[in-house]
């Protein structure tokens, strides 16, 4: 299984238009780039992949990596920042399955499934929604895959595990979360050779939020930064929780102070994993 990481950044990715802070400075004399998060996921073994995900930046992650595009889509919750990408599936594909789960939303009053068939109805010919359980494993593209439910208020929102039934090996990804993630969605996730994190920021930033830091570890720092997303130490904290041979931080914010934004463990655009 071969991970591409195709886009490692938050809502607004880094560098962001705009922004002249000293991260973006930074990011762009580095020739770095975190765009919207996408993840590219092939089963070299079947000759298929998906992808996690459908980044605005869809069209600019595809002409930068050298990655097929998907046999099979997953879609993790509504923002746009995850799925407004999909449009791009439009005169470049002839048809695409796209799984998303089908638990209702009280928020929406729909299921992540039934938003994209409202949302891109006019892809009916090119798409093929399939509604999934959540906890209940799936097949698509030779891959054995799991959403699991996570803590993004007020959106339902989705981990995902997925692993090759043949070799073994295993990918989970937190999806946009808090630290708490519900115990049956971190058994599903537990043990994987890779895990990737939302780690928007860093704890020393949770005075910045409005609603400060929660879910503080036995050192008193802030695993949650608000409500929605982890902090670097909180992600951290979920991987050694959930015994990940090795954990990368995603879902990144341009708030990182520069001397810290390019430091291991926080992941950039381009990434590939060999599991």
């Amino acid at each position: 299984m071969r991970v591409t990481l195709l886009g490692t950044g938050d809502t607004t990715g880094t560098p962001t238009v705009g922004c002249d802070c000293d991260t973006c400075v930074a990011a762009r004399e580095r020739g770095v780039s975190r765009s919207r998060f996408s993840v590219h996921v092939e089963n070299e073994r079947a000759g298929k992949s998906l992808l996690v995900d459908f980044s605005p930046d869809f069209r600019g992650q595809f002409l930068d990596n050298d990655v097929p595009l998907p046999d099979a889509g997953v879609v993790t919750h509504i923002h746009f920042d995850h799925l407004d990408g999909l449009g791009n599936v439009y005169r470049v594909f002839d048809g695409l399955p796209v799984h998303a789960p089908d638990e209702t939303d009280p928020a929406t009053d729909e299921s992540v499934a039934e938003t994209i068939r409202r949302k891109y109805d006019y892809l009916e010919d090119r798409i093929g929604v399939h509604a999934r359980p959540p906890l209940e494993p799936f097949e698509a593209c030779g891959l054995e895959l799991t959403f699991v439910p996570v803590d993004h208020p007020p959106l339902r929102c989705y981990g995902l595990a997925i692993e090759d039934p043949e070799t073994g090996a295993k990918l989970s990804l937190s999806g946009d979360t808090s630290y708490d993630v519900p115990d049956a969605s971190r058994e599903a996730l537990a043990d994987p050779d890779l895990l990737l994190a939302d780690a928007i920021v860093p704890a020393s930033l949770c005075d910045h939020h409005p609603l400060g830091g929660r879910h503080e570890g036995p050192d008193g720092v802030p695993r949650t930064f608000g409500t929605k997303h982890m902090t670097r130490e909180g992600a951290l904290a979920l991987g050694e929780d959930l015994n990940a041979d090795e954990t990368r931080l995603v879902h990144l914010a341009h708030f990182y102070p520069a001397d810290e934004a390019f430091a291991e463990p926080l992941a950039v655009d381009g990434e590939t994993h060999d599991l």
